[in-house]
């Protein structure tokens, strides 16, 4: 069947905060071999230059940004920076996460505002920074929110976490009204277990069984099966009656209970 174009995002520049890590960074590197242009926005500027480096060695565009996502100047320095390298921004990829075991009976205030920073607040500055700018821009675009399948019902052991999480879902739901007559589709991605450095020490051998029971596929994801429902939601053709949709990529957890 020959190529109509529905999965691509030739001419379309990406902005995927938390881009330097194993899944969004996988996120990345697909919507490059779309045919986007990617900005990795990233606390540390070394991992995002190596994911930006990886996606030009099999020929995409990319650079790598380094970016505080609590900071709202740092993130309208990186529409600055993207705009001056791209010309111009059109799909926004929120991935930055952090995660805690912490006992709710031990959970301090600043650990609680870190977590929420981090996982919720970074959220809504992002949105309210790059979502402005595609309105402004008037060509429409997609943002793309990365929660998780501890956003609700929560999950034990990850109380901010998953605290942080519902508000993501919330913010994705809030703005598909706000935006969408402006063509700028507002969507999430919830993933089910997917082993990465922010949920390793949440994996003990006994919470290991738990979630393989409980998931009809009998295994973790692997962050390349993300792929697939990033591109699709960060394309226009491909989903563009598509907005305020949490789109799960978990191998059935959610769809069971006992």
């Amino acid at each position: 069947m020959p190529d109509n174009g529905l999965f691509s995002l030739a001419g379309e520049v990406a902005v995927v905060i938390g881009g330097g890590g194993v899944l969004a960074g996988a996120m990345a590197q697909g919507l490059a071999q779309s045919g986007a242009g990617i900005a990795i926005a990233g606390r540390t500027l070394e991992h995002a230059d190596t994911r930006a480096r990886a996606i030009v060695e099999h020929g995409g565009q990319a650079i790598g940004i380094r970016c505080d996502a609590t900071s709202k100047a740092d993130l309208r320095q990186v529409l600055d920076t993207v705009l001056e390298r791209f010309g111009r921004v059109d799909i926004l990829i929120n991935a930055a996460g952090v995660n805690s075991t912490t006992p709710f009976f031990e959970i301090g205030e600043e650990e609680w505002h870190r977590i929420m920073d981090i996982d919720l607040k970074s959220v809504f500055l992002a949105c309210q920074v790059f979502g402005k700018a595609m309105v402004d821009a008037g060509n429409g675009g997609s943002i793309i929110n990365i929660t998780s399948a501890s956003s609700g019902p929560p999950l034990s052991k990850v109380f901010t976490y998953a605290v942080a999480k519902a508000g993501v879902n919330q913010i994705t739901q809030f703005l598909v009204r706000e935006l969408a007559p402006h063509n700028v589709r507002v969507n999430a991605i919830l993933p089910g277990f997917f082993p990465a450095e922010q949920n390793r020490q949440v994996l003990t051998a006994e919470r290991v069984a738990s979630i393989i029971g409980h998931t009809p596929m009998k295994r973790f994801g692997e962050a390349d099966e993300l792929v697939g429902a990033a591109v699709y939601l960060a394309a226009r053709r491909a989903s563009a009656f598509v907005t305020g949709t949490i789109l799960r990529v978990d191998g059935g957890f959610m769809a069971m209970t006992i």
